[in-house]
């Protein structure tokens, strides 16, 4: 499904982030990106969303290069991929409702669908009851579920995540990485960004993508 070919990207000043990375993910897959802070992880991600492109190399989605898509190909893929933030960027003056249609809203998707589709997404996170909650109202598991439900209502191939059980508690880490194996099942393949090696450990079905100083080392 995925395939980085000797991806290289090298930023203004000369700094090398990642380094002739070559890698293929299969569908429906969980996996792993970790490595030192600096290693290029964020690097990695911000280039399976189409944000930066390689300075050298190629990326493939479904055989074909991103690269060589064409403005309206781009648009489609990048509505393809969901990003669950660490962060979560929610907006605090809109409603979870709200907060987890806007992906819809820009997609030119309203009406009956908008609210099938949320719902769709919130009970999948187990959140059915809080749609009309603000989230300041939530606890911070409750919120990071709400950045997963957004990510997802657009019922993307690709969802991405970085460092998403970062803030959070060993249990509720659990049961965010359930979430994401759940999605695996029916399709989505995951890629996770993460420093932390017993949240990979405790995972031995997924494949670990391990950089260090933008080289892949295994």
């Amino acid at each position: 499904m995925l395939e980085f070919c000797d991806v290289s990207k090298i930023y203004i000043g000369g700094f090398e982030a990642l380094h002739r990375v070559n890698l293929s993910i299969n569908k429906g897959t969980l996996n792993f990106v970790t490595g030192h802070s600096g290693a290029g992880k964020s690097t990695l991600l911000k280039l399976l969303t189409a944000v930066e492109f390689p300075s050298s190399g190629r990326i493939y989605f479904e055989g074909k290069s991103l690269a060589h898509m064409t403005a309206k190909e781009l648009v489609q893929y990048r509505r393809e991929v969901g990003i669950v933030f660490q962060d979560h960027r929610l907006l605090f003056d809109r409603s979870v409702f709200e907060n987890v249609a806007l992906p819809l809203y820009v997609s030119g998707i309203f009406g009956v669908e908008v609210a099938r589709r949320v719902r769709a997404a919130l009970d999948r996170v187990g959140l059915a009851k809080k749609e009309k909650c603000h989230p300041r109202s939530l606890s911070y598991g409750e919120q990071q579920r709400v950045g997963i439900a957004r990510a997802v209502v657009n019922r993307p191939k690709l969802l991405l995540a970085d460092e998403p059980t970062g803030n959070l508690d060993p249990g509720l880490s659990a049961e965010i990485m359930k979430l994401f194996e759940q999605f695996t099942q029916v399709g989505v393949t995951v890629v996770i960004a993460t420093h932390d090696v017993q949240l990979i450990q405790s995972h031995q079905h997924g494949k670990a993508w391990i950089l260090a100083d933008g080289r892949l080392a295994a």
